[in-house]
């Protein structure tokens, strides 16, 4: 199972996508496959050893490589994509983040991002990169 730890700002809007994407898990069959929990992005920390991967809402971007070297991050963090937060859709989320994984594993580069895509206000897709 892929734990995923959804971060935004305050935890607001990363609560209330969090939850419409729990039910999303259920309705498409993923529960078995993919979690996600949300969390503020100020306590991100002293959660993220419980989970496989960190997925943070766009505006974060400024703060993620002082939060990668300020904690010793381990794990991947990833920015999604604005037009990927704007829709959400939890099939094209778990495909990212399998393929983020392998990445990482193979890289270890963090924040772990798809190649072309290290500017991640630039990139205009809503969909899975696997389907780029």
């Amino acid at each position: 199972m892929i734990k995923i730890l959804l971060c935004c700002g305050g935890g607001f809007s990363s609560s209330y996508v969090a939850e419409r994407m729990k039910k999303e898990i259920v309705e498409k069959h993923l529960d078995q496959k993919l979690m996600i929990e949300f969390s503020p992005f100020s306590i991100a920390y002293e959660k993220m050893n419980d989970f496989d991967i960190i997925v943070c809402c766009p505006h974060l971007n400024m703060y993620i490589k002082s939060f990668i070297e300020n904690h010793h991050v381990q794990i991947p963090v990833y920015v999604l994509p604005p037009r990927m937060y704007g829709n959400m859709e939890i099939e094209e989320i778990y495909q990212d983040v399998k393929d983020l994984l392998v990445i990482y594993q193979q890289t270890h580069m963090n924040p772990v991002h798809f190649p072309d895509e290290e500017h991640v206000l630039k990139i205009k897709r809503q969909k899975a990169y696997h389907h780029v």
